[in-house]
């Protein structure tokens, strides 16, 4: 907008009242109409990020890297609830797992919204779904709930390293640093929480 009224201010005239110069270089803005006694201000066009083609395509990744997380960490709850559903835990791992299922609606959403399409493969959590599939512990040393919290933290750092990436949109920085982290960081306190009440 600043660079469209400024290649309209050249060479016009001068719309202060009385004064009858043109107006042969854009000197600057006054109220809402350029003048040649206004500040000696040429408005620098800006690159926008969020208009960068490359900076979405690098987005798109980022964000399908995440939902692949949360794929896992809905396939790696899943396991877990079936396997131990008689547990008392089984009611806090099941409104964990719910979460996770919105963020992967939410991250598909996001994906979507910016022209790409959402990864339907699964993650980063395989090794810990391995292990809570191998388990027959909910508790203690290498059992479910302990790989549980490692895939929450692993998720954690990938969100962290999201909000440092200078080429990640605002947009999904937002969402990662308002909704979806908070989230995680909550999930790793109810499972300490779960394993400290065993």
């Amino acid at each position: 907008m600043q660079l469209q009224n400024a290649r309209r201010a050249a060479n016009a005239s001068c719309k202060i009242s009385g004064c009858t110069r043109q107006i042969n270089a854009v000197v600057g803005f006054r109220g809402r109409h350029w003048s040649c006694e206004a500040v000696a201000f040429i408005p620098t066009p800006t690159i926008e990020i969020m208009n960068d083609p490359s900076n979405k395509d690098h987005c798109i990744s980022v964000c399908n890297g995440l939902l692949r997380g949360e794929r896992s960490a809905v396939e790696t709850y899943t396991q877990a609830i079936e396997k131990h559903s008689t547990a008392p835990a089984a009611a806090e791992l099941t409104r964990i797992l719910g979460e996770h299922k919105e963020a992967v609606t939410r991250l598909a959403d996001n994906v979507r919204s910016m022209g790409g399409e959402p990864d339907t493969t699964s993650g980063a959590w395989g090794v810990f779904a391995k292990t809570v599939q191998a388990t027959s512990n909910l508790f203690g040393a290498e059992s479910a709930i302990g790989s549980l919290q490692k895939g929450e933290e692993s998720g954690r750092s990938d969100y962290e390293e999201a909000l440092l990436d200078d080429e990640v949109m605002i947009e999904c920085k937002q969402m990662i640093r308002e909704e979806l982290l908070p989230r995680t960081i909550a999930h790793i306190a109810a499972l300490e929480q779960l394993a400290r009440t065993a």
